[in-house]
């Protein structure tokens, strides 16, 4: 007896290849790049002479397979659609590429400038299970021979040596020793960590120059691209770009004295200079840092012949910025007031953070963290990728690229017509009628992408 879902499947592959504007179908699947939840668009665009009033073309989705049309839904979550992710993740690369050598409107002269990439992590909230690797071998995990219990009667040590998927990594050795407080909290106020930081940095370029803080901006300028990285214990980490300009940004050369070393020596001044203080009812205020520099502050500078090339460098934050929290087993979406915690289909450890975001966010001294509405992220409400202003081109400049290519091939296949904007009028007129595939529309989508049909 077939199985249901694939008798339903191959029920919706005929049917939609038995319809007549299967061809057009196809044709908006492939321009959506084989996007997995697609928006349903209705609607219609007239094109108006705008001295005479007369109608000089119209558009409308009633001619249109399923009377809608079909648009990628540009999220940048690889968990839920691989292919609009892949498109972020290949913008993310050429903007953060341009920026270290040029290219997409930031001139050449750009590689000349000091830029560094860096990395900024969490303090540590409790001990947990990692994978150690030196010289090629895997070692124990946490092995300590004369470990003494915690308060709570659990010996903290591991002499595992854990494969790379292995469901422990990330897990407390005793999660009641675990300080589930700290890093929700550092979670949420990462994003003003960073904003702090890059200040601090600014103070710190200034007094090195020998410039008051608000003459710097005339000789100098920070640049910087940055992405947000979970690691499985729950806690963001930061990866940046970090680049110093002249005072009108790429276009122009630092001062002499702004060099890599320069800047690797405010970074590390910065990063062990700024903290954000968190009021706690009945407690002390929580003060929270950036990890001990000694550990957490990895600063390397980047070559062209060397293994961190900008290639490299481009390619490592463009694949976090498709990502989530999902390397720590928790939801793909927000937590909701019906749902039932412990019924969730999710680590216990996310667990855990989603609870204790849930139990603080009740609290009023912190409701501006709005850690209700992001517990699902584990605290974090930051933007996952960011860049300071002149750093390099837009992602909305290399959409509008993409954007007007595509506009090129449907007034060359005479889908539109080709008008002088000054003299045309454009009307549209849209509403939202769904989004999504069925099982079968879905396979084909598949395969109209890989072009086996």
């Amino acid at each position: 007896m077939p199985h249901p879902i694939a008798s339903h499947a191959v029920a919706g592959i005929i049917a939609r290849l038995d319809d007549p504007r299967y061809a057009r179908w196809a044709a908006q699947i492939r321009r959506t790049g084989g996007c997995r939840q697609p928006i349903h668009l209705r609607g219609s665009v007239d094109h108006i002479d705008a001295g005479t009033g007369e109608l000089l073309h119209r558009y409308s989705t009633r001619s249109e397979p399923g009377g809608v049309l079909r648009v990628a839904c540009k999220t940048r979550r690889a968990s839920r659609c691989p292919a609009c992710a892949e498109t972020y993740r290949a913008d993310t690369y050429q903007l953060i590429r341009a920026g270290l050598v040029g290219g997409k409107g930031v001139p050449n002269s750009v590689s000349a400038h000091p830029s560094l990439f860096v990395t900024l992590t969490a303090p540590s909230f409790g001990a947990v299970h990692v994978r150690r690797e030196a010289n090629g071998r895997v070692h124990p995990c946490r092995a300590r021979r004369k470990a003494a219990p915690c308060p709570h009667d659990r010996l903290l040590s591991c002499t595992v040596r854990h494969a790379p998927d292995d469901h422990r990594l990330g897990e407390p050795l005793c999660p009641s020793c675990y300080d589930y407080t700290g890093s929700v909290l550092f979670n949420a106020t990462a994003p003003e960590l960073w904003r702090r930081f890059t200040e601090a940095l600014r103070r710190r370029l200034a007094k090195t120059g020998g410039l008051p803080l608000r003459e710097l901006r005339e000789h100098l300028m920070l640049s910087f691209a940055k992405v947000a990285e979970y690691q499985k214990r729950g806690v963001v980490h930061v990866h940046a770009v970090i680049r110093l300009d002249g005072p009108t940004g790429p276009d122009s050369p630092p001062p002499d004295w702004a060099t890599a070393g320069t800047l690797a020596d405010a970074i590390r001044h910065a990063s062990n200079a700024v903290t954000v203080t968190v009021p706690i009812p009945g407690q002390p205020g929580r003060i929270l840092t950036w990890g001990d520099p000694s550990k957490g502050l990895d600063i390397r500078p980047i070559a062209t012949s060397d293994d961190l090339t900008e290639r490299a460098v481009a390619a490592y934050i463009a694949k976090y910025a498709t990502k989530a929290a999902e390397c720590v087993g928790t939801l793909d979406r927000r937590v909701g007031a019906l749902d039932d915690l412990a019924a969730l289909p999710i680590r216990d450890h996310a667990r855990e953070l989603i609870a204790e975001c849930l139990r603080l966010g009740a609290l009023d001294e912190l409701a501006d963290l709005n850690l209700i509405r992001w517990a699902h992220m584990l605290g974090f409400r930051g933007h996952f990728s960011t860049k300071s202003r002149r750093y390099s081109v837009t992602m909305g400049a290399l959409r509008a690229a993409r954007e007007e290519h595509q506009r090129g091939e449907e007034i060359g296949t005479g889908r539109i017509p080709l008008f002088d904007e000054d003299t045309a009028l454009v009307i549209a007129r849209w509403e939202y009628a769904g989004k999504g595939l069925s099982l079968g529309e879905a396979v084909l989508a598949r395969a109209i992408v890989g072009g086996a049909v």
